[in-house]
């Protein structure tokens, strides 16, 4: 097969929607298959090895400028898949590049799968455009109608209500082999909190308003307070939100993005993983610490109730609830035994979730949908 892939967000770039990309183009290529990849240029590009990409010029945002808008480069996206010759489009944001690649699909009748990655009707509510909300739904309605939809479980009976159908839920699993238990390492612990008695409270994910980011400054504001140095408070993400959590938080130990392998590490080797974001809508995070061997206490909501079971893997807690937070970091602080309980639980769930069952079932969608395609003899309507 030949697949064409499509993201307004990649590489050098540390996110989810990267990650899935980044695997899915590994696992063609490793099974022989070919893949295109269009994306934003930045200004640490490095092309892949052995992998065709088109990378478009690409502005920041203005309002977050971490975020890059990619011009309306349609003709060099049309060019690079003429010469490609996709048997599919797999698009993953509904940006620029997003909206290009969807055309260029409709347009040669190509099968055409969408991922929502993103859940922008509840983004909107945390920077002032909730009136806004219709109208995004109705854009998503629209762009999502055509194609195969793959979203997480949790947001699969929403996009169904909305109208949006064909959604087949993948894009859940993780890599139980890359972030595992055995990646801990004392150099970090040191490096972190001077040693193994301080618990490593950990939070990983882009600082930003729809994380729900106040709650856990909040939350961990006061838990300093109880827990004084039998507890080390450790971020890592970057975002707008990056400052007030310095300024409010200045015990808080910031390290930014990591590179994935770092990051793994770093999972390995902290206790606990606090994820308070409602907006998630498949909790990968949250997979990625429970491979690592970590209780994650996680916002009762969206994905990240999907992936942690209350009491078994972590605790779940009411999303607006900073005392909720506070009560569940100070259980597992205070012990060690359901840490390691809750931890291992942890890692058994994440080891039935792993990559490699939803890579082969990836592979079946793409091969389905590229077997009908040669014999379809109508053009979809955009």
């Amino acid at each position: 097969m030949r697949i064409g892939l499509v993201s307004d967000t990649y590489t050098p770039q540390v996110n989810g929607v990267t990650t899935v990309v980044r695997r899915i183009a590994a696992l063609l290529a490793g099974q022989g298959h070919e893949v295109g990849i269009v994306a934003p240029r930045y200004a640490e590009f490095a092309p892949s090895d052995g992998v065709p990409e088109l990378r478009v010029p690409s502005v920041a945002f203005p309002l977050y400028p971490a975020v890059r808008l990619s011009l309306p480069r349609a003709r060099a996206v049309a060019a690079f898949f003429d010469a490609f010759r996709p048997d599919l489009l797999h698009v993953h944001t509904e940006g620029p590049l997003g909206l290009i690649g969807r055309r260029y699909a409709l347009r040669w009748r190509l099968p055409l799968v969408t991922t929502f990655h993103t859940n922008f009707p509840e983004y909107s509510r945390h920077y002032g455009a909730g009136l806004l909300e219709p109208a995004i739904w109705g854009f998503l309605q629209w762009f999502h109608r055509p194609a195969r939809v793959t979203p997480g479980e949790a947001i699969r009976a929403e996009l169904e209500r909305r109208g949006i159908g064909h959604a087949a839920v993948w894009g859940r699993g993780v890599d139980t082999g890359f972030f595992h238990p055995g990646k801990r390492t004392a150099g970090w612990r040191r490096w972190l909190a001077g040693g193994d008695d301080t618990v490593i409270v950990l939070h990983v994910g882009r600082l930003a308003p729809e994380k729900n980011l106040e709650v856990l400054i909040e939350a961990w504001g006061t838990a300093r307070k109880l827990h004084g140095q039998r507890a080390t408070f450790v971020v890592a993400g970057e975002g707008p939100m990056g400052e007030r959590i310095i300024r409010r938080l200045p015990f808080v130990r910031m390290l930014g993005f990591l590179p994935r392998e770092t990051l793994a590490a770093l999972y390995a080797s902290a206790d606990v993983c606090v994820l308070p974001s409602h907006t998630e809508t498949c909790g990968l995070v949250a997979l990625e610490a429970m491979a690592s061997g970590l209780p994650v206490i996680a916002a009762d909501a969206g994905g990240l109730r999907e992936s942690v079971q209350h009491g078994v893997t972590g605790l779940l807690v009411p999303p607006h609830d900073p005392t909720g937070y506070l009560a569940a970091i100070g259980e597992l602080v205070g012990s060690p035994d359901r840490r390691f309980a809750r931890g291992a639980a942890g890692r058994e769930a994440a080891i039935a979730r792993d990559v490699a069952r939803e890579n082969a079932e990836l592979l079946e969608q793409y091969a389905a949908l590229t077997t009908r395609s040669s014999r379809q003899a109508e053009p979809c309507a955009a």
